[in-house]
């Protein structure tokens, strides 16, 4: 699938909701995530709850998208004979920037951590959160050379460990 098609599935399957998108626009912001901004008048559909109509729509936007790639290409990649599409990467959507605030919020306490690490020269522990906010601090420290993070713990209480490994 290529944008435009991406970009039509999302609003779509937003105003099947009985929101309206008023405008849907790309921002490709790392080559890791390709994020597609939706402005809606009615955002709290998508955002109370924590935003789980969001992460829903986010999922579901994800499944189609595999699907409407051929397996071949997937099994290709694997083996690590070719690429599947420019969206490989990770979709995300995002509705009224309100993951953008949280990815920042994210990026915040990740910063404050490291340093924390740093400063003790020892492990600590973040408090626990979601797959999507444990890769946001992975990805976030991943250039810092003094410091390791990890994942530790089962299901609500998997959490993100910084530790520091001490300059290389």
């Amino acid at each position: 699938m290529n944008k435009d098609e991406i970009q039509n599935l999302i609003k779509e399957l937003v105003e099947k909701t009985g929101v309206m998108a008023t405008a849907i626009t790309v921002n490709k912001e790392t080559e890791v995530n390709t994020w597609f901004r939706v402005e809606v008048n009615e955002p709290h559909f998508f955002l109370e709850r924590d935003g789980e109509a969001l992460h829903a729509l986010n999922h579901l936007v994800r499944r189609i998208v595999e699907k409407h790639l051929s397996p071949t290409p997937l099994l290709a990649k694997e083996r690590g004979e070719g690429v599947r599409s420019e969206f490989e990467n990770n979709i995300l959507i995002d509705i009224n920037d309100f993951q953008k605030k949280r990815v920042e919020n994210i990026r915040a306490v990740a910063h404050m951590m490291s340093e924390r690490a740093r400063y003790f020269k020892s492990s600590i522990e973040v408090d626990p959160m979601s797959s999507f906010e444990r890769r946001v601090v992975h990805e976030f420290l991943s250039d810092a050379t003094d410091l390791k993070t990890e994942s530790v713990g089962f299901g609500p209480t998997r959490r993100v460990v910084i530790k520091y490994i001490g300059a290389m």
